[in-house]
Protein backbone atom coordinates (compact mmCIF):
# COMPACT_ATOMS: atom_id res chain seq x y z
CA UNK A 1 0.00 0.00 0.00
CA UNK A 2 1.31 3.43 -0.94
CA UNK A 3 0.09 6.56 0.83
CA UNK A 4 0.68 9.93 -0.82
CA UNK A 5 0.21 12.33 2.08
CA UNK A 6 1.87 15.15 3.96
CA UNK A 7 0.82 13.69 7.32
CA UNK A 8 3.73 12.24 9.30
CA UNK A 9 3.95 8.46 9.47
CA UNK A 10 3.68 8.54 13.27
CA UNK A 11 0.17 9.99 13.04
CA UNK A 12 -1.01 7.41 10.52
CA UNK A 13 0.65 4.41 12.18
CA UNK A 14 0.93 5.20 15.91
CA UNK A 15 3.49 3.30 17.94
CA UNK A 16 1.12 2.40 20.79
CA UNK A 17 -1.66 -0.02 19.87
CA UNK A 18 -3.51 0.61 23.15
CA UNK A 19 -4.46 4.02 21.76
CA UNK A 20 -7.24 2.37 19.73
CA UNK A 21 -8.65 0.28 22.58
CA UNK A 22 -10.27 3.37 24.12
CA UNK A 23 -12.17 4.20 20.91
CA UNK A 24 -15.66 2.96 20.15
CA UNK A 25 -18.29 3.51 17.47
CA UNK A 26 -21.60 5.15 18.34
CA UNK A 27 -24.54 6.28 16.25
CA UNK A 28 -25.98 9.77 16.72
CA UNK A 29 -29.07 10.73 14.69
CA UNK A 30 -28.26 7.99 12.16
CA UNK A 31 -24.62 9.08 11.75
CA UNK A 32 -21.80 6.78 12.87
CA UNK A 33 -18.99 8.35 14.86
CA UNK A 34 -15.76 7.01 16.33
CA UNK A 35 -15.52 8.46 19.82
CA UNK A 36 -13.27 8.25 22.87
CA UNK A 37 -14.81 8.29 26.34
CA UNK A 38 -13.64 10.92 28.82
CA UNK A 39 -15.49 10.69 32.15
CA UNK A 40 -19.23 11.03 31.38
CA UNK A 41 -18.90 12.47 27.88
CA UNK A 42 -17.45 11.41 24.56
CA UNK A 43 -14.96 13.23 22.34
CA UNK A 44 -15.48 12.81 18.59
CA UNK A 45 -12.43 11.30 16.89
CA UNK A 46 -13.79 10.59 13.40
CA UNK A 47 -17.03 10.95 11.49
CA UNK A 48 -18.07 7.90 9.42
CA UNK A 49 -20.53 9.10 6.81
CA UNK A 50 -20.89 9.07 3.05
CA UNK A 51 -23.01 12.24 3.13
CA UNK A 52 -20.83 15.33 2.56
CA UNK A 53 -23.33 17.55 4.40
CA UNK A 54 -22.65 15.66 7.65
CA UNK A 55 -19.05 16.91 7.59
CA UNK A 56 -20.29 20.52 7.58
CA UNK A 57 -22.27 20.15 10.82
CA UNK A 58 -20.40 22.03 13.55
CA UNK A 59 -21.70 19.77 16.35
CA UNK A 60 -20.09 16.72 14.67
CA UNK A 61 -16.59 18.09 14.11
CA UNK A 62 -13.68 16.03 15.48
CA UNK A 63 -12.70 17.32 18.90
CA UNK A 64 -16.27 18.24 19.89
CA UNK A 65 -17.80 16.62 22.97
CA UNK A 66 -21.06 14.67 23.15
CA UNK A 67 -23.08 13.93 26.26
CA UNK A 68 -24.64 10.51 25.78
Amino acid sequence: MILHTTIPQELIFPQESNMFTQQTTVEVNGISLIVEQEENRYRIIRLLSSNPNDYLRSELLPGQYLSI
